[in-house]
């Protein structure tokens, strides 16, 4: 049966982790202080003055939220980063609002699911950084936020991900953050092969423990808590007396970030839950298959921990719409073409925030607002997981391939890629429909990685076991206490 991580299973590795970490003066936030980093204590806020937000150091553990000021060095705390997307842009009348990532340590919101996996494990003793290497499985961002996390928790990392992600994150991993990388053959969707490197080194080595972001209830836990909490705080900032929290659309991906819409909908019960995947790997839309560019999302299988009797619609992106767009955001000329169209330049210099998969999450929005017929009253949340940063290299490699970028080119990709979404290509999921969802999980879960099948039919006939997995934080927050106290570097501050 499927347990929470709620007891200390090896007070040995425990031990070792209490010592290391109080020789390298290593704190662990709780998850409040990262829903919450008002609660963090002053002075580790006045050494956070004098570090910068990528800097190995681990007092940027304390970092991993969605309120860090939006500034490289010596960041503080605020309200949640966010934008809202004009109409002038979007087309429709429902307004668009986008969590911003770029401002977590990586420049990717992935270091807080990392750390969802992570931080559990060591305060239990089933992770012991003296022994143990920590292995990060991934098409995205997660590996890279694995290795940051892993680094600053004095641990080694392995990240293990396709060969033909972006040179960004390899330059990084590799040459950066000094992590053990092992590219596998394919792209964004070829997750098996991953997994199957993941099999070779449990079967090969003892001392590795594999953090799967797609079987880890510590990312959806994190994203539940709080990115969830996150989106409502922004929600009660853009609001008007007549406003209705009308939608939440996030990549399935690994399916943590969509988790943030069970914990919206216990605050508003009548939203749409939407996926978005690649129109290229339709997987929840129509059992479909293959390679696609939208770097992050869309994997040929169904999360282990995507709860997917919550989710009400899926909507599928053409990736040559996002490749379009992200030329349009970021080329100059493209730049200069919304300028003309009235739109302010300050505004359009922070579209810069929206990494590939952000865009189809907009995408996906703009469809949404079409075919629930939504108006200037609904409220649309999504996420801009990263930024167009980690994506310069394909704003290279297709100025290579297509010349240089035109306002001519620029006023087509806006009206075929922005205004041209219609609701093509997206479906409501009624109860079998998602039930026949879920059951994809079988030939990953069952078949290939060896679960029970006692546990699947847990996650679809189990009432509270989706509410029990979600809802542990409070419970590792009681274990990084007891953690904190027995390092004694939290008192003696």
């Amino acid at each position: 049966m499927i347990k929470p991580i709620d007891k200390i299973t090896n007070e040995k590795a425990l031990e070792n982790a209490i010592k290391r970490y109080r020789e390298k003066g290593i704190i662990l936030p709780t998850f409040e202080q990262q829903k919450n980093p008002e609660l963090i204590p002053e002075k580790i806020k006045a050494k956070l003055k004098n570090i910068g937000l990528w800097d190995f150091n681990p007092l940027n553990l304390y970092r991993i939220t969605w309120k860090n000021e939006p500034k490289e060095f010596g960041g503080l705390f605020g309200k949640p980063n966010y934008i809202e997307i004009p109409k002038e842009i979007t087309g429709v009348d429902a307004k668009i609002v986008l969590l911003i990532g770029k401002w977590f340590p990586t420049g990717a919101h992935k270091v807080g699911a990392a750390y969802g996996c992570l931080a559990p494990r060591v305060t239990t003793g089933e992770f012991d950084p003296s022994f143990h290497k920590a292995v990060w499985p991934s098409t995205g961002n997660y590996c890279r936020g694995g290795a940051f996390d892993s680094k600053l928790m004095d641990t080694e990392a392995i990240a293990i991900l396709p060969e033909e992600m972006s040179k960004e994150r390899f330059d990084w991993l590799r040459e950066i953050a000094k992590a053990t990388v092992i590219a596998t053959p394919g792209s964004e969707s070829n997750v098996k092969e991953i997994y199957d490197k993941c099999w070779e080194l449990k079967r090969t080595r003892d001392d590795v423990v594999i953090f799967n972001q797609f079987d880890e209830f510590g990312n959806a836990a994190w994203h539940y808590n709080i990115t969830g909490n996150a989106i409502e705080e922004v929600y009660n900032l853009v609001k008007t007396d007549k406003s209705e929290f009308a939608a939440y659309i996030s990549a399935t991906g690994s399916a943590g970030t969509i988790a943030a819409g069970d914990y919206l909908r216990t605050k508003h019960p009548h939203l749409k839950v939407v996926a978005s995947e690649a129109l290229q790997c339709p997987t929840i839309l129509r059992n479909g298959f293959g390679a696609h560019r939208i770097e992050g999302i869309g994997d040929k299988h169904i999360p282990w921990i995507h709860n997917v009797k919550n989710t009400d619609a899926v909507t599928a992106i053409d990736d040559e719409d996002t490749m379009r767009i992200l030329r349009l955001f970021n080329e100059p000329e493209g730049k200069k073409y919304l300028i003309s169209c009235g739109i302010d330049k300050d505004f359009v210099n922070l579209l810069s925030l929206l990494g590939i998969s952000s865009i189809g999450n907009l995408l996906s929005a703009i469809k949404t607002a079409k075919y629930f017929e939504m108006t200037s009253d609904d409220v649309i949340f999504t996420i801009a997981t990263d930024s167009e940063e980690m994506y310069s290299s394909r704003l290279v490699e297709l100025n290579t391939q297509r010349g240089a970028y035109t306002q001519l080119q620029a006023a087509k990709d806006m009206e075929k890629c922005i205004f041209g979404q219609h609701t093509d290509n997206m479906r409501e999921l009624n109860y079998n429909d998602r039930k026949a969802v879920h059951n994809l999980k079988y030939f990953t879960w069952i078949e290939q990685q060896e679960k029970e099948l006692e546990d699947l039919n847990q996650l679809w006939y189990d009432r509270k076991i989706w509410d029990t997995m979600f809802n542990q934080v409070n419970r590792w927050d009681e274990l990084i206490n007891e953690f904190n106290e027995r390092t004694g570097l939290l008192k003696n501050l």
